[in-house]
């Protein structure tokens, strides 16, 4: 067995087609940004066409292209599109990040049924969609190293989050369906992987963070001390995107810092814990 050596592009992604739903912001654009600066070629979609256009203007060249296609991953239609759009300018994608995601708070009993679809729609029918658009093209790489899809899902997708809406269940979805994707599309060298973020700090919960003690509790609530940043997420990611990650499929990555593991800490046990 030969093992490689050298810093350059350890990742071997230079001119893989990229796609990367949610780019405009958060722990989308983080995973984009790594993306292009191990030299892959992207086509970022989002529904906020001004942010999107900023993020490709700033991640790409001449020789390594960011698109921005403007699109709403919870519409059929707009995702064919996009998928279209992608394979004429870019090529046949080789790399799927579904990310993109909302979050509609409420508990179960008084949750608007609207909201209840909104987030289905867009955090697990979507990435259905998404994966079928592109399903094709990355198909189409079975004949040389095959192509792979990352799928962004949450802590949440494992543990119970009350007053959360609709987001636990669709989390959980994506985590079967990744799973039921790389059996499907195994067979054409498609791989197919979760990501399940722990508490990151974003652009969207910076408020959230901003208010006192919330950060100093949350950091303590894990291994690692600290509250993640989209990078954390996004490194993760752009391995299981690579070929360095040929043999994992089906797999899902607890990105968390620890937090899973200290349930026992969080329970009284009087004469075990130590003093502070």
């Amino acid at each position: 067995m030969t093992i490689e050596t050298g810093p350059a592009h350890w990742l071997r992604l230079q001119d893989r087609v990229c796609v990367v739903t949610g780019a405009a912001s958060g722990i989308g654009r983080a995973i984009a940004e790594v993306l292009a600066a191990q030299g892959a070629r992207l086509a970022l979609l989002d529904r906020n066409a001004q942010l999107l256009e900023d993020v490709a203007r700033q991640l790409g060249t001449h020789e390594r292209p960011a698109i921005a296609v403007p699109c709403d991953t919870a519409s059929e239609d707009q995702l064919q599109q996009a998928a279209l759009r992608v394979e004429r300018e870019l090529g046949a994608a080789q790399t799927l990040v579904n990310n993109a995601g909302v979050l509609r708070a409420g508990s179960l009993g008084a949750l608007a049924l609207d909201d209840w679809n909104l987030v289905l729609s867009v955090d697990l029918t979507g990435y259905w969609l998404t994966a079928r658009a592109f399903g094709a093209q990355l198909r189409a790489h079975r004949h040389n190293e095959g192509a792979s899809m990352v799928h962004v899902a949450s802590i949440a997708g494992h543990f119970p989050q009350s007053h959360s809406g609709a987001y636990s269940a669709a989390k959980a979805g994506v985590c079967l369906l990744s799973r039921q994707l790389a059996v499907e599309w195994g067979e054409d060298a498609v791989r197919s992987n979760v990501v399940c973020p722990g508490m990151i700090r974003t652009p969207l919960s910076a408020d959230f963070y901003a208010q006192p003690g919330v950060e100093q509790a949350r950091a303590a609530a894990t291994a690692s001390g600290r509250v993640g940043e989209p990078q954390d997420i996004a490194h993760v990611a752009a391995f299981l995107a690579s070929q360095r990650s040929a043999y994992v499929n089906a797999a899902e990555i607890l990105v968390d810092g620890g937090m899973s593991s200290k349930l026992m800490d969080m329970v009284p046990r009087p004469g075990f814990s130590p003093a502070r």
